[in-house]
């Protein structure tokens, strides 16, 4: 199980993880299993771990007042999981986080992290990269919502992360997309002709 996070953290460091290292990473990281629909973390809940998925598909997302699902972020193996606001600044989340499918995850606290930060100059590497292409990320998907078509968004989804469509329920790929389902429906239809 650790293996996974091994290699990932000498992926994003561009160097191998050595023993030791791989001993204080492995300290700061425990197994946990959560079973499909368990949760994660409920709106309401500070966030007090960040998650490494080894197995599973799980979403984060928040819950308006007419009931309606908004899901903002998918992870799948080798993605990591959290309420980052709330884990960083020990404030009650907005957002649900729970799994699609069931998970095998590493989880860490915060004060393990920073443990790593200062003892494993691998893990600090990782991390940085993480930050920066969670901030590309973001624009990107800021972008997206505010630029592109419905239809723009799921090809472009279909192209950066098919994966997810094979993984996730329509429903939920249409309210990631900002969309409804028979919108979503329509256009799958569409794109399929081509």
């Amino acid at each position: 199980m650790y293996d996974a996070l091994r290699k990932y953290v000498s992926d994003y460091a561009g160097a191998p993880v050595s023993d030791g290292e791989f001993e204080l990473i492995k300290e700061a990281f425990t197994p946990k299993k959560i079973r499909k629909k368990q949760y994660f973390l409920q709106a309401g809940d500070v966030c007090k771990y960040i998650g490494f998925i080894v197995k599973g598909a799980m979403r984060q997302y928040s819950v308006d007042d007419k009931g309606m699902e908004h899901i903002i972020f998918f992870a799948i193996e080798n993605w990591w999981v959290s309420d980052r606001e709330s884990f960083t600044m020990l404030t009650p989340s907005r957002f649900n986080i729970d799994a699609v499918e069931d998970c095998e995850l590493l989880i860490s606290t915060s004060e393990k992290m920073q443990q790593l930060v200062s003892n494993v100059p691998s893990f600090t590497k990782m991390l940085s990269l993480l930050d920066q292409r969670h901030s590309f990320a973001t624009q990107k998907r800021i972008h997206a919502s505010i630029s592109m078509t419905a239809e723009d968004r799921f090809l472009d989804l279909l192209q950066n992360k098919p994966a997810f469509l094979q993984r996730f329920p329509q429903n939920m790929i249409a309210s990631y997309l900002g969309i409804s389902p028979e919108t979503l429906s329509r256009i799958r239809k569409k794109a399929l002709l081509k």
